[in-house]
This record gives structure tokens, C-alpha cells and sequence, in this order.
């Protein structure tokens, strides 16, 4: 889900409390309490908020109430508590109506398993259609659609061009050495190339991840599909030890900043925003929020490839709409009506825009917004995957990918030991 900072309150016109969800008035009284979804024309909306601009699923939701004349509740979570409240609710049955979450089975609010146990809600052919090709397998069960994909995010790394220019480094390397020379002249300038939440598993897992893209993916975009199939594993792929070992070496180099290993979300949030540092793991959304709030010049780069390989990026649709099981046939009629409305591709398009991501349907190179202009042609040439854990086939893989960073930071643990932690978790 969208990370970075804390939640703070919402400060769209017309926003009740925070803590009690924030009503979107459409020109009627009232909302509902969360999770409630009592309100005849509305319902609640459970969303991930990174930071106080983190507002995209809002002003839509708000823009759409207005429009019809639909009561609805947005009930936003901080982005790092995010994943328990929408399981405990679920499971508890008091979850909203509709909540946005991860396509495939990698995470803990992973589509597949969500439905796969009963608490999502089939959704209507057309939401089948936006599925971006060869993807349906990360939102269908049995043939029944059950996540609307939001757009496509690329995720690389943010890059802050100011920052890198204090710093001396006149461009974004295109390759891993000239990488790690540029962390030593990041260094000596009193910067840091790469901040790292590396207290938070999530971070540390995606950083693996962009690495993964071209040591890994670039040549074997089929590798998941292979290791389902008992054909390979991470601890015998090359490029999989190479992914890790590349990471120990970024952290010998001191391309990540001191004390990495504990590092949080605020730290790239402030290290990206401040110029500090000159690039993050992220998704490509926060480089709209954090150049909101900062004003900083960012773009997304795909991590730099090594000797004989091509740059290939990661970007997929990572975050769709759900319904709640438990939504009576009328609500959710009247969802469905919203999911048809924000995916053609005007809606597709604003959503796109406001949120940072590309457009899920109707996209154009002309239409990406500039912090994409250096991976228009990765995009056009598809020369990319979406991210590899949405097609693995439980989350305990991406925390032991997680969790194993963390030790490689602190020395704790091996390149040979993650990757068998991560065959073990497979199962």
C-alpha cells in the first residue's frame, strides 16, 4: 500500500473529523459510521493515507458525490497500520463498504486470498475489462471478478534532480558501477544516494524488488511462473543472489544512509522532500505527493542494470477497489455505479493524475505526467513487469524478502539464508 508518513487530518471542504471518516457531502445530511454503511444513497470507502497530501481516492470519491448526488464516507488508516485494520475488520465484520487493495495473493490484503475466503464481493463485467492483459489471475477467482485495478504505478527509483546536482552527480547513473561511484560523491557531498526505511519490511522487500527487475525479470520475465512450477527457486537463480548481493555491497559502499537499518518512512519522506537524498524506493504516486509538499523536482528511474543487462522497469496496476462482502445487492448496485464511472477514461485520467500513476484505460506516452518522462519508452516498449510478490503465492515470501534485508543491513543474516528462508516460506 502507498507508504511514507503518519496520518494526519484530512483537509478537503466539507471533511467531518478524521477519526470518524471524512463525509464527502453530495447535498444530502449525513454519512455513516465506519464500517457502518447504513446510509440509503452512500457508503464508506476504507483507504491507505500516506501523508497529508495523500488525497487522490478522496477528491475523487468527492468529486463523484457531488456529481450524483451519493453520501460517502472516506475512513482513512496511516499506510503502515493499514493492512491490519482492513484484515481484522474483515474478519471481524465491521469493514467498509468498499476498501482499496493489492491485486494477486503476495500480501496480507491480497485480492485472491480476500475472496478466496468469502469477504469480497463479486464486481460487474465491465470492471472485469479494465484489468490490464495477462493480469486477470490477480483479481479473478473461478471466473468472478473481485478487484477493479485504480492505474498502472510504475515503481523505481524517485529521483531528486536538485538534490543529485548539489551533489555533483550530473545524471542518473545507467549502470550499477557507475551507481555505486555515484554513492561515494553523494557521500563526500553530505548527502546520501538512497534512503532506506529499513525498519519497515514493505521498503526493504520493494527495494529487493527494483533490483530484481533487471537481474532477475529482464531475462526470465516468466521466472514466477517457473518457480510455481517447481523448475527453479530463488536460493539456484543467479540473479536472484545477485539482487542480494548487490544490496550488501550498496550498504558497504554507503550508498544508503547511517543507521539505514532503522530507518521509517518519514526518513524518505524528509530525505527526498529535503534533498538529503537523491533517490527512494517508492512507488512513482509519492513523487506527486512529496513534490507537493517540498516542491522538489522528481522523477522515477529504473534501478541501474549491470553488465549485459537491458533497463527494464516494475510497474503495475498495485492497488484496486473491493467490496465488502457483506454489502446488500442495492449498495451494491450503487458501488458499481461508481467503478464504471471512475474507469472510463476522463475519470481513468484525473484519477491517474491527482494519484501519480498512469492511466488504467485511455493511456498515451503524451498523457504521462512529467515525473514519468524518462520511462515513457520502457512503458511504450513494455519493457517492464509488474511487481514480482502480487504473484506469489502467500505474503509469508515477501516478509522473509523483507525481513531477510533487514538482516543482510544489520549482518544478521546471508545472501544464502534469505534465499532459502524464502524457498522454505514458499512451501
Amino acid at each position: 500500500m502507498p507508504q511514507h508518513t503518519l496520518l494526519r487530518p484530512l483537509r478537503l471542504p466539507l471533511l467531518a473529523a478524521p477519526l470518524a471518516g471524512a463525509l464527502l457531502l453530495a447535498g444530502c445530511s449525513g454519512g455513516t459510521d465506519a464500517g457502518g454503511g447504513d446510509s440509503a444513497n452512500g457508503f464508506t470507502v476504507m483507504v491507505a493515507q500516506a501523508n497529508d497530501d495523500d488525497q487522490a481516492y478522496a477528491k475523487t470519491l468527492e468529486a463523484y458525490g457531488k456529481e450524483k448526488g451519493v453520501d460517502i464516507e472516506v475512513i482513512p488508516y496511516p499506510s503502515d497500520a493499514y493492512n491490519t485494520q482492513v484484515t481484522t475488520q474483515l474478519q471481524a465484520g465491521n469493514a467498509a463498504d468498499v476498501m482499496i487493495l493489492a491485486p494477486g495473493t503476495g500480501q496480507p490484503i491480497s485480492i485472491i486470498s480476500l475472496a478466496e475466503a468469502g469477504l469480497l464481493a463479486p464486481l460487474a463485467e465491465s470492471s472485469a475489462s479494465v484489468i490490464p492483459k495477462n493480469s486477470e489471475g490477480q483479481y479473478q477467482v473461478d471466473g468472478k471478478t473481485y478487484g477493479q485495478p485504480t492505474s498502472l504505478i510504475p515503481v523505481g527509483l524517485v529521483y531528486n534532480n536538485g538534490a543529485a546536482a548539489e551533489a555533483g552527480v550530473s545524471k542518473y547513473p545507467d549502470s550499477y558501477k557507475a551507481l555505486l561511484e555515484d554513492c561515494k560523491t553523494a557521500r563526500d557531498a553530505g548527502k546520501t544516494f538512497t534512503v532506506l526505511a529499513g525498519a519497515i519490511p514493505f521498503n526493504t522487500g520493494l527495494m529487493a524488488q527494483l533490483v530484481s527487475a533487471t537481474r532477475v525479470y529482464e531475462a526470465q520475465p516468466d521466472w514466477n511462473a517457473q518457480r510455481a512450477a517447481g523448475k527453479v527457486a530463488f536460493a539456484g537463480t543467479a540473479g536472484w543472489k545477485e539482487t542480494l548481493q548487490d544490496l550488501v555491497d550498496m550498504n558497504a559502499a554507503g550508498c544508503f544512509q547511517d543507521g539505514a537499518a532503522g530507518g521509517t518512512f518519514d526518513n524518505i519522506t524528509a530525505g527526498l522532500g529535503g534533498g538529503t537524498a537523491l533517490s527512494a524506493a517508492v512507488p512513482g504516486s509519492a513523487a506527486s505527493s512529496i513534490s507537493a509538499a517540498s516542491g522538489a523536482d522528481l522523477t522515477v528511474q529504473s534501478f541501474p542494470p549491470s553488465s549485459g543487462q537491458k533497463p527494464f522497469l516494475l510497474a503495475s496496476a498495485n492497488y484496486a477497489w473491493s467490496i465488502n462482502a457483506k454489502v446488500d445487492d442495492s449498495k451494491k448496485k450503487l458501488i458499481q455505479e461508481f467503478l464504471d464511472w471512475v474507469a472510463t477514461p476522463e475519470q481513468a485520467a484525473a484519477f491517474a493524475d491527482t494519484f501519480g500513476g498512469v492511466p488504467i484505460v485511455g493511456a498515451s506516452e503524451g498523457s504521462l505526467l512529467p515525473q514519468y518522462k524518462n520511462i515513457g519508452s520502457l512503458l511504450e516498449s513494455n519493457s517492464y513487469t509488474g511487481l514480482p510478490n502480487a504473484a506469489w503465492p502467500n505474503p509469508a515470501i515477501y516478509d522473509a524478502l523483507g525481513a531477510g534485508v533487514q538482516g543482510l543491513l544489520t549482518g544478521q543474516k546471508t545472501v544464502d539464508q534469505v534465499l532459502a528462508d524464502m524457498d522454505n516460506a514458499w512451501g
